[in-house]
């Protein structure tokens, strides 16, 4: 799917519709030593093996793409929830 790099929508803060700078979400680096990978860490110990199997089939074919949205004016910034696509594509807009 191709996506404008700047849409004209609403923002909250502006209260009016504005331009937006739109980008694909990306996650973060994962932290080491946050409480929950600490725990799967400590549960991951043992025998040298992992305590999940791995997963061998898929059952979806695409996965979920986020939109981040941040308005031209006052920099807020929407996150659109994600849709499944099998490819997002960020495109120039035609004039």
């Amino acid at each position: 799917m191709k996506v404008p790099k700047s849409l004209n929508v609403y923002c909250p803060k502006c209260k009016t519709h504005t331009p937006h700078s739109v980008s694909l979400y990306k996650n973060g680096k994962r932290r080491s030593l946050a409480e929950g990978q600490r725990r799967y860490d400590r549960k991951n110990e043992g025998y040298g093996s992992t305590r999940k199997p791995e997963q061998k089939r898929f059952a979806k074919t695409t996965k979920k793409a986020s939109l981040v949205l941040k308005c031209s004016k006052c920099g807020y910034v929407i996150q659109k929830s994600g849709m499944r696509l099998k490819k997002v594509e960020l495109t120039e807009v035609a004039k």
